[in-house]
């Protein structure tokens, strides 16, 4: 029997959506091909739109349909590009494009959109999908799951490392004598929001304008109050949180400052967030993995400030930039396989739960 596997990821920096083709078994998780699908600017704008607006459930049902559509075709892609035929893939874990995160509301929920049914039926191929929703129905977080999957790679490597993943969000995994893990708050997405509303332009390579800024202590102080980073974990966070109108927020007060310093500032707000936690663990390593792990200056500026050697996933043989693809190739399996997962231990879980609702082709 075949054990390919497909991953699929749209994280919140919303930068294109993640298809990893994996091998796995017991023992292992092989990237074979991955594979970067783009989002067009107008699904975009729409998924950025609905995220700050009220709108007509008409609009909502149908962006499900789109991301449907737009998953399925990044699917098709990879397997066209491989000459893998449909029929040799045992399922796809879907994570869905995240519009709401809120597991500690009276009504705990995760939004996921992206319709799997559509994916079933334009693939072909046996879909789970719904990862988040039955820890939150156990009293957990529904969030991060990453750690779990950063055990499965890392834990042989070193007796007392952390993995972060910066995408959006940054989330860490510690694998030391306990098995921790949270979201330390916003990855990438502030310094994204706040360079492409003034610079029109999807992201700062490199931290390049961050780096031409200077960074303004009394914002950077004002921001770490943020309650968010206050609070003890267990805990997640997303756009819901971490937005324009949080920024717009702490920027009161602040309009002398140039563009380029506010820039600087909310870069070293994810350095230093990252870093507390790293610390507070006392690591002999961080790992890296998502999209801001290729933002030289963060990195920099993270060897700066973590008490601990700092690399890449990739120093590993793992890709730093497909990893998240990946774990949901991995969740598939091991819901195909009906293997729950030890996580009411990151997620503040009462039990630990079969994760994801397969969609059968």
């Amino acid at each position: 029997m075949s054990n390919l596997y497909i991953g699929v990821m749209s994280g919140t920096s919303l930068d294109g959506v993640d298809v990893a083709l994996c091998e796995i078994d017991a023992n292992s998780c092989i990237l074979i091909e991955a594979y970067e699908h783009p989002f067009t600017k107008e699904l975009k704008d729409e998924i950025l739109y609905v995220i700050a607006n009220d709108i007509p459930l008409k609009q909502m049902g149908e962006l499900d349909i789109k991301l449907g559509e737009l998953f399925s075709e990044a699917i098709n892609s990879l397997l066209q590009n491989t000459n893998i035929s449909h029929e040799k893939i045992q399922a796809i874990g879907l994570h869905g494009q995240t519009l709401w995160h809120e597991p500690s509301s009276k009504h705990p929920f995760s939004m996921q959109l992206g319709n799997a049914n559509i994916v079933v039926a334009k693939t072909g191929i046996t879909t789970v999908a719904d990862f988040r929703g039955g820890d939150i129905a156990n009293g957990g977080q529904g969030a991060p799951f990453a750690p779990v999957f950063h055990k499965e790679l890392f834990s042989r490597k070193n007796k007392n490392i952390a993995v972060v993943n910066i995408g959006g969000m940054a989330n860490i995994s510690y694998l030391g004598e306990n098995f921790l893990g949270w979201d330390t708050g916003c990855g990438n997405v502030l310094m994204d929001t706040f360079i492409q509303k003034n610079k029109n332009i999807p992201y700062d390579k490199d931290g390049i304008f961050a780096k031409s800024g200077s960074l303004n202590m009394q914002l950077l102080q004002k921001m770490l109050k943020d309650d968010y980073f206050l609070k003890s974990p267990p805990k997640s966070t997303g756009r819901e949180y971490f937005n324009l109108s949080w920024l717009n927020h702490y920027l009161q007060n602040f309009s002398h400052l140039h563009d380029a310093d506010i820039q600087r500032t909310l870069l070293e707000l994810t350095a230093t967030t990252i870093a507390n936690a790293t610390n507070s663990l006392q690591v002999d390593e961080l790992i890296l993995c998502g999209g801001g792990a290729k933002n030289s200056f963060l990195v920099e500026r993270l060897k700066k400030l973590c008490c601990c050697n700092v690399n890449r996933s990739d120093t590993y043989g793992v890709s730093s930039d497909y990893l998240e693809a990946m774990l949901f190739a991995w969740l598939a399996y091991k819901r195909i396989k009906e293997e729950t997962l030890a996580l009411k231990t990151i997620t503040g879980a009462k039990q630990n739960t079969l994760l994801g609702a397969v969609y059968k082709s």
